[in-house]
């Protein structure tokens, strides 16, 4: 071959390259856009099944659920965690928007199997969501043997089989109780997960920390020593990937609140928190505005460069304080 076709072959060689990787990057930036929190509407409507009572107590709630699992495996890219190829395997913001996400899904799924769906601590549990909670626990980053999707598909199928018991079966064997202790109960688990998310979005500028594990009981006691101060730091290569977390559980509990505002209503009419649920809604909006810079920044905390953790950071306490509030109007007679 002459020296001016090695140069043409070299030449192509590096345009189908060079086309394979802009092919590439825009495939992982519209895998990474971020879907649209739902309405409540939106939910039932994507998810409705055929002949199902759309009015039962439970439908809302169950439907936000069943809508939040099919998102993390059918959105644009599909699940993208256990990718082991490009674009999927270089991305790292949306897998860690997906785990956000399932944590909820796990959260939600667990209290609907041992709480809503049960009127006693005696009672026996339903047998569909019995099945479809475990699987929502499964391995998240298992390409396969099996699968994570595969898992998570049949925790859904059991989940929608529980649906559609609830809204048609008139025997009553599929139950949602709507009542406030539940709600308190499922609270308890959203206010320990922001609390924890709140914590390390702060951590990303490092502060010492007095040590306050036993604070309050005099007779309390650890299992190891620990120090009195400590050095409190999330890993800058983690800070993003935990910013973004904390934007998939944020969509998570919105979609899940506006729903339990359906499903809830004369409970937090009577206990005159229906204003707290929207107010808490409206805290999390605010964690899923726009992201305009290309990269997550996180100076110092009065420094000259933005910390958008700290941003977050603030938002998800907010939030998590009204949370703290209305389980205290949900707790009183």
């Amino acid at each position: 071959m002459t020296t001016t076709g090695k140069r043409l072959a070299l030449g192509g060689v590096s345009g189908v390259i060079s086309l394979a990787v802009i092919a590439c990057l825009g495939v992982g930036w519209y895998w990474s856009v971020e879907p649209p929190v739902p309405t409540v509407r939106t939910m039932i409507a994507e998810t409705a099944g055929p002949g199902e009572r759309q009015d039962v107590v439970g439908y809302a709630t169950t439907s936000a659920l069943i809508y939040l699992t099919r998102q993390l495996l059918d959105k644009p890219g599909g699940y993208l965690t256990n990718d082991l190829t490009p674009p999927g395997v270089l991305l790292d913001d949306m897998p860690s928007w997906e785990y956000g996400v399932l944590v909820q899904v796990r959260d939600m799924s667990r209290d609907m199997r041992k709480d809503l769906a049960r009127s006693q601590s005696t009672s026996a549990e339903d047998p569909d969501l019995a099945k479809s909670e475990p699987q929502f626990h499964f391995d998240n980053n298992s390409y396969w043997f099996p699968s994570t999707e595969n898992e998570y598909r049949s925790g859904l199928k059991f989940l929608e089989r529980y649906r559609h018991r609830l809204s048609t079966d008139s025997s009553s064997s599929a139950q949602f109780y709507a009542r406030a202790d539940n709600l308190r109960n499922w609270l308890s688990d959203v206010e320990t997960r922001l609390g924890s998310l709140s914590q390390r979005l702060s951590a990303s500028i490092g502060k010492d920390q007095i040590n306050v594990d036993l604070a309050g009981d005099d007779a309390a006691r650890r299992s190891s020593d620990a120090p009195e101060n400590m050095r409190v730091k999330t890993p800058w290569l983690q800070i993003d990937n935990v910013f973004y977390e904390a934007r998939g559980s944020a969509f998570a509990i919105i979609a899940l609140m506006r729903a339990i505002e359906v499903d809830f209503h004369d409970v937090l009419v009577k206990k005159g928190a229906l204003v707290s649920v929207q107010q808490i809604v409206r805290e999390l909006e605010e964690t899923q505005q726009p992201v305009y810079s290309p990269m997550i920044l996180n100076g110092t905390g009065f420094g000259i460069v933005a910390n958008h953790s700290l941003v977050m950071a603030n938002y998800i306490s907010r939030a998590n304080a009204a949370i703290i509030d209305l389980r205290e109007l949900l707790s009183r007679g």
